[in-house]
């Protein structure tokens, strides 16, 4: 049984998130501000933390960036903010999902469900080579050219899966679906932004790819900087532009 922490200040939405993520099979910790979920995150160490945004003590961004310094626990963002930027800061904090108020429980339970599973323990598998790309899924250890990359979790799921599928390209549609289980369609930006902060730690641009190349219209691909620059200037590789 999943051992859920929702940190959420709104007594009535709190107490119904309890109920309704127990009748799913989980069990459920709660706090009603910032620092007492953070403390609760830290101490009792659950499975996943839902947490809001709006908290009466410290904003739920900042209890976010203090729970990633000292651990690794999946979170989902639950929050009435809607805005992109709340989003992509929140990702790039170290959030695993976010998802705005108001949803359903059968979602929120969805959602947690996807991140228990993509994070769960799996069958371990050779370690990927793309290049000097070296992907280890047993460790979730990621170096380019023997030096050490440092992946949030989300990162490394999307990496993995293009790494696995190297030289093809795949859709954004694809890679929301498979990576985030969420088929939500092109307008989702989650992608784009994971892209993006991936191509800064691989030393590379939209505009001077290495290794993550956007074909445009049809989606992106994974491959070593010696085939991509053997193609020549017709090629598919060539016709990469603009920000994943």
């Amino acid at each position: 049984m999943p051992h859920l922490l929702v940190v959420e200040d709104d007594p009535q939405l709190r107490g119904a998130l309890v109920r309704a993520l127990r009748d799913r099979g989980h069990a459920v910790a709660t706090a009603a501000t910032g620092m007492s979920g953070l403390d609760a995150a830290v101490t009792d160490r659950p499975d996943l933390v839902v947490l809001d945004l709006g908290l009466p003590d410290v904003d739920g961004a900042q209890v976010l960036r203090m729970l990633r310094a000292v651990s690794d626990v999946p979170v989902i963002v639950a929050t009435a903010r809607d805005e992109e930027q709340d989003m992509v800061a929140a990702l790039g904090d170290g959030a695993d999902d976010y998802i705005v108020k108001p949803f359903g429980a059968a979602q929120l339970d969805a959602r947690i469900k996807a991140v228990l599973r993509r994070l769960g323990a799996a069958e371990p598998e050779p370690a990927l080579r793309v290049g000097e790309l070296a992907l280890d899924t047993a460790s979730r250890e990621v170096t380019l050219a023997g030096r050490p990359l440092d992946l949030t979790p989300r990162e490394f799921d999307l990496l993995v899966y293009l790494g696995r599928r190297a030289g093809q390209v795949i859709s954004r549609r694809e890679l929301l679906a498979e990576v985030w289980q969420q088929p939500l369609g092109g307008a989702d930006k989650t992608v784009d932004v994971h892209l993006s902060w991936l191509r800064r730690k691989l030393g590379e641009t939209a505009q001077r790819p290495r290794y993550l190349h956007t074909v445009r219209t049809v989606g992106v691909k994974l491959s070593a900087p010696e085939a991509t620059e053997a193609d020549g200037p017709g090629s598919a590789a060539a016709t990469t532009a603009g920000e994943a």
